[in-house]
């Protein structure tokens, strides 16, 4: 046995981030085929409880206290920095060990291991933190959302799970301006998925396309750009590169926006007319699969009326394969849909949804293969 695991580290330790994606699937598929009954429901039953107790976790410091720790800790040591009641937390840290989270050396005495490392990282503790308190309530709600609408496709942005989850009429993007809290985990998160990652960047020819610009015209245009880490990564990455450089986002989003030497911050609502005319990029980055197929066609409209003949529309997004989706991603999809009435889309759903604003794909580059993560050339046919 000890062999055989050895041998699995030694590929996974080989492997990219896609044949690791492909590793953990293979022994996911075995460990799932040796369940009785019994454990399956186990499992899938108490998968809420993993998260509410990582969630207390967190708000206990537990996994921070546990990575900086050089030795294990004991329960004792836990309780006095914590100011949790010893039998309380014991039992908690019991079950986080017996579910793989962190690992108990022996008794009463606890290390972090990979997964508590993993959970010490800030932006994954606002991801999970999202999950559970805003995304959460709304996978709650989907079984009798879509029992309630017959199990139709979802497709209404102020009629999707998240207002009955929520007991609201707002959108979700709306709701996040009365809920703070909420917002910034979700902006923290965001933010942390692009961090030492592989971005768009890496693959367009941003120089090549440039050479002929005119340096008097915006050359970058983030629309719907969040708090700003797209806009600092393009002057960070292309300081030579001549032309404004616009951040552009609702009301209460710019006002967190990083203040980036060089980047103009403007509110603006991407669905209506794009004020900013004739510039080299006009960037959109995770925005369209927040919104079924009429929003979005709202808004290419609103980006193409200010387009001029050398402009060009880039739209950096999850370009899904037609079969065996990764979980990652269909788990996104879901998502997108109980939130928005939207979607992650296929290349031929994308090619159809460009196609009927009168725009093509010129070029379509992979930069993030295990997620499918591509950026689109979007240009007038």
């Amino acid at each position: 046995m000890e062999s055989l695991v050895d041998q699995v580290k030694l590929l996974a330790d080989a492997a990219d981030e896609s044949g690791r994606r492909k590793l953990q699937t293979v022994l996911r598929d075995l460990t799932y085929s040796l369940e009785g009954s019994d454990d399956t429901v186990h499992r899938l039953g108490y998968y809420h409880l993993q998260t509410s107790a990582v969630r207390v976790g967190f708000d206990l410091k537990l996994f921070d206290l546990l990575t900086a720790s050089e030795s294990p800790l004991g329960v004792g040591d836990l309780a006095g920095s914590t100011g949790a009641d010893r039998l309380l937390l014991g039992r908690l840290l019991r079950y986080l060990s017996s579910v793989g989270i962190i690992n108990e050396t022996r008794e009463d005495t606890f290390a972090a291991n990979n997964v508590s490392r993993n959970l010490a990282i800030k932006g994954n503790q606002a991801g999970i933190n999202h999950c559970f308190e805003t995304i959460g309530p709304q996978y709650q709600e989907l079984p009798r959302f879509l029992e309630k609408i017959k199990y139709q496709d979802i497709s209404d942005y102020y009629h999707s799970v998240f207002q009955d989850a929520w007991k609201t009429e707002l959108g979700a993007f709306e709701w996040f301006e009365s809920h703070p809290k909420n917002l910034e985990y979700f902006n923290q998160y965001m933010a942390s998925r692009r961090e030492g990652a592989e971005t768009w960047l890496s693959v367009y020819p941003v120089e090549e396309e440039t050479k002929s610009s005119n340096p008097e015209a915006p050359v970058f245009v983030n629309v719907g750009g969040g708090i700003g880490h797209q806009c600092a990564e393009f002057k960070a990455q292309y300081p030579q590169v001549a032309g404004r450089v616009i951040l552009q986002d609702l009301p209460h989003t710019i006002d967190r926006a990083l203040q980036t030497l060089g980047v103009e911050n403007m509110v603006h609502n991407f669905f209506e007319p794009q004020p900013v005319k004739g510039a080299k990029f006009y960037f959109l980055r995770g925005v369209l699969h927040n919104h079924s197929d009429e929003r979005v066609r709202l808004i290419l409209r609103s980006i193409m009326t200010a387009m001029g003949k050398d402009s060009v529309l880039l739209i950096d997004e999850i370009v899904l394969p037609n079969a065996h989706v990764d979980w990652h991603v269909t788990s996104i999809d879901l998502s997108m849909m109980c939130a928005f009435g939207a979607r992650e889309r296929t290349e031929t759903q994308w090619l159809e949804i460009l196609e009927s604003v009168g725009l093509k794909i010129a070029k379509k580059l992979t930069y993030k293969p295990a997620v499918y993560e591509s950026v689109m050339e979007a240009i007038p046919v």
